[in-house]
């Protein structure tokens, strides 16, 4: 068994000391309530995961300035000491456990909106706007700056009283602080711009203050983009090496390492595609260049690379954030040398980040069905009737819901027809940059089994292997199969998904037609262009890839213009044949692709409707999950099986 000795010693930051090196950072989570206060929701959230073991939380970017300084709609404020009360609770929550919490201290700056905002005017250090932003924001004046650096103190001081054990100030991730900091964006010749010593002047005004309010010893975090990664009129990790000397010499007692603004938002909100612990080198870097201790973020997965890098002396402490959302309990099984029951993050964003968070919809993840309702789901309480549950498919819905049921004390027999557990998933994993989606498959047979789940690969659930197992519940979870479109010849095209399970293999010469712009249609042109495929994708809509979350379409795309992928939109396929393609533009203009492989992805439908209904017509009671019930995502379908075995 591994001990991690590295990850789990005590460590320091200033006077402060945390039980071991885990950190959860902050990350949006939307779950306060309307008006910024602490919900119960966010106490549950936080409490589950200092239950789980973790050294200490930074609470997510709670807002110093209302409405002006928003980034998501249910975020935290701390603009008023009517805000500790709740606070207090948190830290309350998370003291029982022995984990130490911090609150981060947060001002958007340009990163937002005017929806956000609530219609508040926008400020900044010049008048530049946000990437994807038509909205110019206001200069602010010396006076602004002044009243903005007591903003920030007064939000420490009241953190305080709310028996926080220290702050973090956000200069980070292209926000207000770091806005002043960046060339990029700090175009002033004044007081707080035009030089390097300049630019610095708002954070160091903060740190000031922060330190005349709370008292030398209070821990101060800073969070730093060591690297804006937008090339030199940004902030480099030169430069970041250059602030965090700075701020060590100010009286901070912690740089928390990060990367990247919203022009390079992959570098800070990585999808799938970047390798675990990418990221630690510049926390190496910028802990060659102070002698306080620093944290390293960025998709840190496994215990073993986290004892091993603080082994090494790259960091001091690792701060697992999406990690922690998929398995709260992450600290107490790597400390256990259970690392391998750990749920791992597979960095999907689909209820994390993007397309969740930020348009206001509550943190959820596609792992982890319970994030955000830990208080309802952190005691599985056994069911009073102890049942015979049949589970049909072994793809996500369906393994969950093996798993929830079996937790509830329910004996689960899982009827898989194919040879391996997975379903779509062992699809899914195959395009490049995809692997992390066996992380899935791979936590759920192995808790499945833990569980005490029957489960029977190779085995078609039939009538009458059922009659004879007599279930008093059945689980349809069949999944989906490909959509074939009523167009001439499309029978005799190939599927996308034969195309992924082949990995290419079974087309002729080099070339590829794909019908589809969707997810799969565009993570086939990736894997056919990897392979030395010229490959054009023909998708009836304005776009590609428009279901995708948005970071990882930003990811996927780069890909794909890299390998010259060519994209024709607006155009309706009217017939294929052996000559290839033809296709019809909105515009009215007739178009023609020669090819020997004309690829379908145009979508897929639900299979396994007819059997429920014949065994429901057979005297079984039977519910439809996953896709079967018209799902389509990993995050529907774990929600909905969890549910679903819940529900016995």
């Amino acid at each position: 068994m591994k001990h991690y000795e590295a990850l789990f010693s005590e460590g320091r930051i200033g006077k402060l000391r945390v039980k071991n090196r885990i950190v959860m950072p902050p990350m949006a989570s939307n779950l306060a309530n309307a008006d910024g206060s602490v919900s119960e929701r966010m106490i549950e959230y936080y409490k589950a995961r200092a239950m789980g073991g973790v050294g200490m939380i930074i609470i997510e970017n709670v807002q110093v300035d209302y409405p002006r300084g928003k980034d998501v709609s249910n975020q935290l404020r701390i603009d008023d000491l009517k805000y500790a009360a709740g606070l207090f609770d948190l830290t309350e929550a998370v003291h029982d456990y022995g984990a130490k919490i911090i609150l981060q201290l947060q001002h958007s700056g340009r990163q937002t909106g005017l929806p956000v905002t609530e219609n508040t005017e926008i400020w900044a250090p010049s008048p530049i706007p946000d990437v994807g932003s038509d909205v110019q924001p206001k200069e602010m004046t010396i006076p602004e700056i002044r009243q903005m650096v007591q903003k920030f103190v007064d939000g420490a001081r009241f953190a305080k009283i709310a028996k926080c054990d220290g702050v973090e100030v956000h200069g980070a991730h292209g926000y207000l602080i770091n806005e002043f900091m960046s060339p990029r964006t700090n175009k002033r010749m004044d007081l707080y711009g035009g030089s390097f010593e300049k630019r610095m002047r708002f954070p160091l005004e903060i740190i000031k203050g922060i330190k005349e309010v709370c008292g030398e010893d209070y821990p101060i975090s800073f969070r730093l983009s060591a690297d804006e990664f937008i090339g030199e009129n940004g902030n480099t990790l030169a430069d970041g090496k250059k602030i965090a000397k700075v701020l060590e010499d100010a009286g901070v007692h912690v740089i928390h390492v990060s990367s990247g603004i919203y022009e390079s938002i992959t570098t800070l909100l990585e999808p799938q595609g970047y390798q675990e612990g990418w990221r630690l080198y510049l926390a190496e870097e910028i802990k060659k260049a102070v002698s306080i201790p620093v944290i390293s973020v960025g998709v840190l997965r496994s215990p073993d690379m986290c004892d091993a890098a603080i082994a090494a002396g790259k960091t001091d402490f690792v701060a697992i954030g999406r990690g922690l959302i998929a398995d709260p309990e992450w600290s107490n099984k790597a400390k256990a040398g259970k690392a391998e029951e750990i749920r791992k993050c597979i960095s999907c964003n689909q209820g994390c980040i993007g397309g969740n968070v930020h348009p206001g919809r509550r943190l959820r993840c596609a792992v982890n069905p319970c994030v955000g309702y830990e208080g309802k789901f952190d005691h599985i309480e056994s069911a009073k009737v102890k049942k015979r549950v049949a589970v049909i498919g072994g793809g996500p819905a369906g393994l969950m819901a093996a798993i929830s049921a079996a937790q509830r004390g329910h004996a689960v027999t899982l009827f898989e027809k194919e040879d391996k557990l997975g379903g779509q998933l062992s699809l899914a994993s195959m395009p490049p940059d995809k692997d992390f989606i066996r992380f899935v498959t791979e936590w759920q047979a192995g808790e499945a089994k833990r569980c005490g789940v029957d489960i029977k690969l190779n085995t078609e659930a039939t009538t009458a292997v059922l009659k004879a197992l007599a279930p008093e519940k059945v689980i349809v979870a069949t999944g989906s199969l490909p959509v074939i479109p009523k167009i001439e010849g499309a029978s005799d095209a190939a599927q996308a998904w034969d195309v992924i399970r082949s990995s290419g293999c079974t087309l002729k010469g080099k070339e590829a037609v794909i019908i589809g712009g969707g997810i799969v249609g565009c993570e086939t042109a990736h894997m056919l262009a990897d392979a030395g495929f010229s490959v054009t994708i023909l998708e009836m809509l304005s776009d590609v890839a428009v279901d995708l979350e948005p970071t990882t379409r930003g990811f996927l795309m780069g890909k794909l213009c890299e390998q010259n992928v060519k994209f024709i939109t607006n155009a309706i396929v009217t017939k294929i044949d052996s000559d290839g393609v033809k296709y019809m533009l909105k515009s009215g203009k007739a178009g023609e692709i020669k090819t020997a492989n004309p690829i379908l992805s145009i979508g897929q439908r639900p299979f396994g409707k007819e059997l429920a209904d014949a065994l429901e017509a057979d005297g079984f009671d039977v519910s439809v999950i996953g896709d079967v019930g018209g799902g389509g995502r990993i995050i529907d379908a774990t929600r909905t099986g969890y549910l679903a075995g819940m529900a016995l």
